[in-house]
Protein backbone atom coordinates (compact mmCIF):
# COMPACT_ATOMS: atom_id res chain seq x y z
CA UNK A 1 0.00 0.00 0.00
CA UNK A 2 0.94 3.94 -0.75
CA UNK A 3 -0.09 6.65 1.76
CA UNK A 4 0.78 10.04 -0.27
CA UNK A 5 1.23 12.81 2.49
CA UNK A 6 1.06 16.47 0.75
CA UNK A 7 2.73 18.74 2.99
CA UNK A 8 2.72 21.67 0.82
CA UNK A 9 1.52 21.97 -2.48
CA UNK A 10 3.87 25.51 -2.76
CA UNK A 11 5.88 25.69 -5.79
CA UNK A 12 9.27 24.93 -5.62
CA UNK A 13 12.25 26.79 -5.17
CA UNK A 14 14.72 24.62 -7.30
CA UNK A 15 12.91 23.22 -10.04
CA UNK A 16 13.70 19.57 -10.48
CA UNK A 17 15.67 20.12 -13.98
CA UNK A 18 17.34 22.92 -12.68
CA UNK A 19 17.98 20.80 -9.82
CA UNK A 20 19.82 18.07 -10.90
CA UNK A 21 21.69 20.22 -13.76
CA UNK A 22 22.94 21.92 -10.91
CA UNK A 23 23.80 18.42 -8.96
CA UNK A 24 25.42 16.84 -11.91
CA UNK A 25 27.64 19.68 -12.00
CA UNK A 26 28.75 20.07 -8.66
CA UNK A 27 28.07 17.53 -6.20
CA UNK A 28 30.65 14.62 -6.27
CA UNK A 29 27.78 12.44 -4.53
CA UNK A 30 25.60 11.77 -7.27
CA UNK A 31 28.53 10.93 -9.40
CA UNK A 32 29.67 8.08 -6.56
CA UNK A 33 25.94 7.65 -6.24
CA UNK A 34 25.10 6.60 -9.61
CA UNK A 35 27.90 4.45 -10.41
CA UNK A 36 28.43 2.56 -6.95
CA UNK A 37 24.55 2.78 -4.83
CA UNK A 38 22.14 2.73 -6.81
CA UNK A 39 23.04 -0.48 -8.58
CA UNK A 40 23.69 -2.11 -5.49
CA UNK A 41 20.41 -0.63 -4.61
CA UNK A 42 17.93 -1.68 -7.34
CA UNK A 43 19.09 -5.27 -7.23
CA UNK A 44 18.24 -5.40 -3.49
CA UNK A 45 14.67 -3.79 -3.74
CA UNK A 46 14.29 -5.62 -6.88
CA UNK A 47 15.39 -9.37 -4.50
CA UNK A 48 13.26 -7.93 -2.02
CA UNK A 49 10.38 -7.13 -4.05
CA UNK A 50 10.16 -10.74 -5.47
CA UNK A 51 10.85 -11.90 -1.59
CA UNK A 52 8.14 -10.18 -0.20
CA UNK A 53 10.50 -8.95 1.94
CA UNK A 54 8.93 -5.73 3.45
CA UNK A 55 11.93 -5.44 6.05
CA UNK A 56 14.19 -5.24 3.49
CA UNK A 57 12.89 -3.07 0.91
CA UNK A 58 11.60 -0.79 3.59
CA UNK A 59 15.13 0.24 4.68
CA UNK A 60 16.57 0.25 1.70
CA UNK A 61 13.75 2.53 0.16
CA UNK A 62 14.50 5.12 3.23
CA UNK A 63 18.37 5.17 2.92
CA UNK A 64 17.94 5.95 -0.70
CA UNK A 65 15.43 8.42 -0.27
CA UNK A 66 17.90 10.04 3.01
CA UNK A 67 20.89 9.96 0.40
CA UNK A 68 19.02 11.52 -2.52
CA UNK A 69 18.38 14.70 -0.34
CA UNK A 70 22.27 14.00 0.83
CA UNK A 71 23.14 15.18 -2.95
CA UNK A 72 20.90 18.06 -2.84
CA UNK A 73 22.60 18.59 0.39
CA UNK A 74 26.06 18.46 -1.44
CA UNK A 75 24.96 20.57 -4.44
CA UNK A 76 25.99 23.63 -4.41
CA UNK A 77 24.72 25.95 -3.10
CA UNK A 78 22.45 22.98 -1.52
CA UNK A 79 18.92 22.72 -2.67
CA UNK A 80 16.54 22.03 0.26
CA UNK A 81 13.46 20.21 -1.54
CA UNK A 82 12.37 18.94 2.31
CA UNK A 83 10.61 21.31 4.63
CA UNK A 84 10.56 20.80 8.53
CA UNK A 85 6.57 19.01 8.23
CA UNK A 86 8.74 16.30 5.74
CA UNK A 87 11.32 15.96 8.49
CA UNK A 88 8.78 15.24 11.26
CA UNK A 89 7.65 12.30 9.15
CA UNK A 90 10.58 10.87 8.66
CA UNK A 91 10.71 11.07 12.65
CA UNK A 92 7.02 9.60 13.12
CA UNK A 93 8.12 6.69 10.49
CA UNK A 94 11.36 5.60 12.30
CA UNK A 95 9.78 6.17 16.07
CA UNK A 96 6.76 4.13 14.87
CA UNK A 97 9.14 1.34 13.44
CA UNK A 98 11.11 1.34 16.94
CA UNK A 99 7.45 1.16 18.62
CA UNK A 100 6.72 -2.10 16.48
CA UNK A 101 10.08 -3.54 16.63
CA UNK A 102 10.27 -4.28 12.23
CA UNK A 103 9.83 -1.95 10.18
CA UNK A 104 6.18 -1.51 9.20
CA UNK A 105 6.07 1.47 7.05
CA UNK A 106 8.63 2.95 5.07
CA UNK A 107 9.25 6.61 3.25
CA UNK A 108 10.40 8.23 0.60
CA UNK A 109 10.53 11.88 -0.72
CA UNK A 110 11.29 13.18 -4.60
CA UNK A 111 12.48 16.54 -5.13
CA UNK A 112 9.90 18.10 -2.89
CA UNK A 113 8.38 17.94 0.42
CA UNK A 114 5.86 15.40 -0.27
CA UNK A 115 6.51 11.67 1.57
CA UNK A 116 5.24 8.65 -0.33
CA UNK A 117 4.66 5.64 2.80
CA UNK A 118 4.78 2.43 1.86
CA UNK A 119 3.50 0.03 4.35
CA UNK A 120 1.77 -3.92 4.17
CA UNK A 121 -2.21 -4.01 4.07
CA UNK A 122 -1.99 -5.50 7.52
CA UNK A 123 -0.53 -2.56 9.21
CA UNK A 124 -2.20 0.71 6.90
CA UNK A 125 -4.93 1.22 9.45
CA UNK A 126 -2.66 1.66 12.11
CA UNK A 127 -0.57 3.66 9.91
CA UNK A 128 -3.08 5.88 8.48
CA UNK A 129 -4.68 6.59 12.59
CA UNK A 130 -1.14 7.56 13.20
CA UNK A 131 -0.81 9.82 10.45
CA UNK A 132 -3.89 11.45 11.79
CA UNK A 133 -3.38 11.80 14.94
CA UNK A 134 0.12 13.64 14.14
CA UNK A 135 -1.19 15.43 10.97
CA UNK A 136 -4.87 16.27 12.05
CA UNK A 137 -7.53 17.23 9.23
CA UNK A 138 -8.67 20.63 10.65
CA UNK A 139 -11.91 19.29 11.13
CA UNK A 140 -13.65 15.78 11.41
CA UNK A 141 -15.95 16.86 8.24
CA UNK A 142 -12.83 17.64 6.20
CA UNK A 143 -11.22 14.40 6.74
CA UNK A 144 -12.85 12.77 3.68
CA UNK A 145 -11.31 15.52 1.48
CA UNK A 146 -7.90 14.44 3.24
CA UNK A 147 -8.40 10.78 3.18
CA UNK A 148 -9.73 9.77 -0.19
CA UNK A 149 -10.42 6.10 1.30
CA UNK A 150 -14.03 6.36 3.46
CA UNK A 151 -13.80 3.11 5.07
CA UNK A 152 -10.20 3.10 5.65
CA UNK A 153 -10.70 7.18 6.98
CA UNK A 154 -13.60 5.53 9.43
CA UNK A 155 -11.61 2.57 10.47
CA UNK A 156 -8.58 4.52 11.27
CA UNK A 157 -11.03 7.18 13.13
CA UNK A 158 -12.06 4.11 15.62
CA UNK A 159 -8.55 2.80 15.55
CA UNK A 160 -6.89 3.36 19.14
CA UNK A 161 -3.58 4.03 19.21
CA UNK A 162 -1.20 2.04 21.81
Amino acid sequence: RAVILVVSDAKKETSSTAGMSNSVATSELLGFRAKEVVPKRMKTIEAAIEAKDFESFGMVTMMDSNQFHATCLDTYPPIFYMNDVSRSVIQMVHKYNEWAGEIRAAYTFDAGPNAVLYTLDKHIVELLALVLKYYPAQSQDLVGDYVNNEVLSKEALEFELD
